[in-house]
């Protein structure tokens, strides 16, 4: 794993913290800001949810890229990388909520974590390349990294965990209370705004 590419793994999951802050900060949400908004981050959070109940925790790791299965099930048979579609989702709705600076922060926001991932994605794809060869090259040819397919992409032989929803709220638990903290803490900012 490249250096900067091994950085930006392991602190991945802090890297939003200054774009939320800004956005908390020059909240400036409106009704029509926030029912778009919410809509758009529930709909990451509901796709990471999904993507984590076929994946499981080894999404979680800090450590170095890897997982157990090639996993082309449930979300993943529409785009390789659904958890990080799904919080790119996440920071644009609560971008749009917070409507703050609107819509540079979100622009800017959306291209810091497009190349963060790309990073990332790279390194996660070198190792799925090496670990799972033709199959891997089958599907990252059919697959698209972040826009999804329309139809369902089909692998014969490829094994897969099972779904298991009740393990993924496990380990989604963070995420969500983030997510709920997140939505709570600008809907209180626009509506004390309006007293």
């Amino acid at each position: 794993m490249s250096k900067i590419a091994s950085k930006i793994f392991k602190y991945r999951s802090y890297t939003p913290i200054p774009f939320l802050l800004l956005m908390l900060l020059y909240e400036n949400a409106n009704v029509w800001s926030l029912i778009a908004g919410f809509i758009t981050a529930a709909a990451g959070e509901t796709l990471r949810l999904w993507g984590v109940s076929w994946a499981g925790s080894e999404t979680r790791t800090t450590g170095t890229v890897g997982g157990t299965f090639l996993i082309v099930s449930g979300p993943f048979a529409y785009v390789r990388n659904p958890l990080y579609l799904g919080n790119l989702l996440m920071y644009l709705g609560f971008g749009i909520m917070s409507y703050s600076l609107f819509p540079y922060l979100q622009i800017i926001a959306l291209l810091f974590f497009y190349f963060q991932y790309h990073f990332i994605v790279k390194e996660e794809e070198k190792y799925l390349a090496e670990t799972f060869g033709s199959a891997y090259q089958d599907y990252s040819k059919k697959v698209p990294r972040f826009i999804p397919r329309f139809t369902r992409y089909k692998a014969e032989g490829v094994e897969q965990p099972p779904f298991n929803l009740k393990a993924g709220l496990r380990s989604e638990k963070r995420t969500m209370q983030a997510f709920a903290f997140v939505s709570i803490t600008i809907f209180l900012l626009w509506f004390i705004g309006r007293l």
